[in-house]
């Protein structure tokens, strides 16, 4: 200014003004250019700046949906829980709905940016985070409508199973409820045996097509696999319990059928039943009548048909065994290995039993084991035919005690009978039949001890085994107890026990068949050598000659050897698993053996009883 008036009113000065005042305008207006790219660029940092919080608020939201869809995963294996799941699914529909909503309201996907916003390192940022956030959301829609479907699949099929085990679970109650009303076999008239066993075939028929919707229900339970639904225990549980009430179903149904029919073809019209009021009595005993053949028989048809199953056993080598396998195959078809011990002797105390001598007719022995079967009958159903047990085992009764057929049967002979056939404890048994022969001071004479002795081998006579249990003579065996407490004239009920822990010849049958029956489920974590039988199931024979060799009771009964290894060698017999120190035991004495010669052996044969003699013949005695 001061140079514009030194110049004063010269064309110099007049120019000057003119570049001042075009310098001044210039400036104004970039202060005013400024200003606004200021408020520009203030404007555009808070948008941006609140992209960046939706965003990473929209990342922590699609995070936290992810975690929820996990952890719904696996399908439920029920309704209540699959309908569950699909309830979560629609409200994450929702919420995905409202959360597009605000991610198109917000722009978080913009296609155009200003040259300003483009000039920012910002904006890149910004589009690589809402590149990020569209690939996880795209992510997340997709798990989201794949998980929906798969759930929406399997509720579908898992309420058609839950319809159909529901409608499966009616009509088994209803033939249940049926079923429970059946009356058992051994109370129906024999009048009425033909009626039942129409009504039956019928009651069959009619739930037959349960089969198919048994099948059904499983096919639609296999048909949740491909989808990866695993039922849960509670459906599981279902589906078993149907399985097997059906299966008992159909098992009840052919039971039952099959009892109806035996009965009414052992007791019918045309029946060959051992008590049939047709059949003739010869001194007041039966004999059954078979009225198409015209000839008699004095065994009931089961009880021939048992006897000729006998014949399957003949080939077991040694007698005790073949004996005992005998006696069990008839012990168990009589349903005596179901009578306790302590109830037998508590059936002869409500029938008084107590006169050994007194001859029982055969409705008073029918009347005894009616009593006996009826409480068998009560704790095993399903197992005891109460009419056909009583006549079996009359019929083995008389077999066994009245070969002269009489009709009658001694007190003494049906206790021994029936004791020696119970379950029980062995030396229980053995003190149970001492005391059915001792006198009031608990001992017994020699007498005595012949009577026990003489019916009881009647039994594996009766098989025609008795020659191998030193025939019917009974003398040896007397004096053979007797010796062993030393010629005493009577004997104590200890004393007795411990002559039979021997297993005298006479009666090596009976602990026999006790370890037999002990075998029958046992198995023995063994090989055989002979038939490579593993594991050996019954028996186990351990050579105490050589390490490591076993074999199977059907080797050893049949007398099979391997190569090195002869029948006069040691064995050791197991009838149920052994245990470490049974097996150190046999160790030290297979350890000793291999020192020992083939003719020890021969000259020290082991008896597997104690052997009695007889040649000597004493005085007859009182029987």
């Amino acid at each position: 200014m001061k140079m514009v008036k030194a110049l004063g009113s010269s064309e110099e000065a007049v120019f000057l003004q003119q570049r001042l005042d075009d310098m001044n305008q210039r400036w104004n207006d970039l202060k005013t250019k400024s200003a606004n790219i200021r408020a520009h660029l203030e404007a555009s940092a808070e948008r941006w700046n609140r992209l960046l919080s939706v965003l990473e608020e929209l990342g922590r939201w699609i995070s936290v949906k992810d975690e929820e869809l996990n952890k719904q995963m696996p399908i439920g294996g029920d309704v209540p829980t699959v309908l569950q799941q699909q309830t979560h699914c629609m409200v994450r529909a929702v919420s995905c709905s409202s959360h597009l909503s605000l991610l198109i309201s917000s722009h978080l996907l913009p296609s155009h940016l200003t040259p300003e916003e483009k000039a920012q390192r910002v904006a890149k940022a910004i589009r690589k985070q809402t590149a990020e956030v569209g690939e996880r959301w795209e992510r997340l829609m997709g798990h989201a409508g794949t998980w929906q479907e798969q759930v929406d699949r399997a509720l579908d099929k898992l309420q058609d199973l839950q319809s159909s085990m529901d409608q499966l679970d009616l009509r088994l109650a209803q033939a249940e409820e049926l079923k429970t009303g059946w009356q058992p076999v051994g109370d129906l008239l024999i009048d009425s045996l033909q009626d039942h066993i129409e009504k039956t075939t019928v009651f069959r028929d009619e739930i037959a097509p349960l089969k198919q919707d048994v099948r059904a229900v499983n096919d639609l339970a296999g048909q949740l696999t491909p989808l990866d639904v695993q039922l849960s225990s509670t459906t599981n549980r279902q589906l078993d319990n149907l399985n097997m009430r059906w299966k008992l179903l159909q098992a009840a149904v052919e039971d039952r059928l099959k009892l109806l029919q035996e009965a009414h073809r052992d007791f019918g019209p045309s029946s060959q039943h051992f008590l049939s009021s047709e059949s003739k009595r010869m001194n007041k005993f039966t004999l059954s009548c078979h009225h198409q053949s015209q000839t008699t028989c004095w065994d009931h048809p089961k009880m021939t048909e048992l006897y000729h199953s006998l014949s399957d056993l003949n080939n077991v080598r040694f007698s005790a065994y073949r004996t005992a396998m005998k006696i069990r195959r008839l012990q168990k078809a009589l349903c005596l290995d179901l009578l306790d011990l302590n109830v037998a002797q508590s059936m002869f105390q409500q029938h008084k039993l107590t006169v050994n001598s007194q001859q029982l007719t055969v409705p008073e022995v029918i009347n005894c084991l009616t009593s006996v079967y009826d409480g068998l009958e009560q704790e095993h159903k399903d197992l005891v035919n109460v009419p056909l047990c009583v006549d079996m085992c009359l019929n083995w009764l008389l077999n066994v005690y009245d070969t002269g057929r009489s009709g009658k049967i001694r007190v003494l002979s049906l206790k021994i009978g029936l004791l020696s056939l119970c379950k029980g404890h062995l030396e229980e048994k053995y003190k149970c039949l001492f005391n059915q022969v001792s006198s009031a001071g608990d001992t017994c004479d020699q007498r005595q001890l012949g009577l026990l002795l003489h019916d009881a081998i009647q039994i594996p006579r009766q098989l025609g085994e008795v020659a191998a249990f030193g025939g019917s003579n009974i003398e040896p065996s007397v004096r053979s107890c007797f010796q062993h407490v030393t010629n005493k004239v009577e004997l104590e009920p200890r004393q007795f026990i411990d002559w039979m822990r021997l297993e005298p010849q006479s009666m090596v049958w009976l602990p026999v068949l006790h370890r037999v029956a002990a075998a029958e489920t046992a198995k023995h974590q063994a090989k055989c050598n002979i038939c490579k039988e593993f594991p050996i199931v019954g028996f186990r024979y351990r050579s105490l000659k050589h390490f490591n060799y076993d074999v199977c009771q059907s080797c050893f009964f049949s007398g099979r050897t391997a190569k090195g290894h002869k029948l006069n060698y040691p064995m050791v017999e197991y009838c149920t698993p052994t245990t470490s120190g049974e097996d150190m035991r046999d160790f030290t004495k297979v350890l000793k053996n291999k020192f020992r010669s083939k003719k020890y052996f021969a000259k020290h044969p082991r008896l597997g009883y104690l052997p009695v003699q007889t040649v000597l013949e004493g005085d007859n005695m009182e029987t």
